[in-house]
């Protein structure tokens, strides 16, 4: 239960940084959304599989 949890924690604060709302991360592209979706996928199968 602690390590979804801390997963859970992990995907919130890749997604609060992959919005581009600060002025330093305008230039940043496509980048921190395509690793927030790699990585919920990457939990969505953990998930499937039962290893979480």
């Amino acid at each position: 239960m602690a390590t979804s949890t801390i997963l859970l924690i992990i995907l919130v604060l890749i997604l609060l940084g992959a919005v581009p709302i600060w002025p330093y991360s305008r230039g940043w592209g496509y980048g921190p959304s395509s690793i927030l979706g790699l990585v919920l996928v990457v939990f969505l199968i953990l998930l499937l599989l039962g290893a979480i």
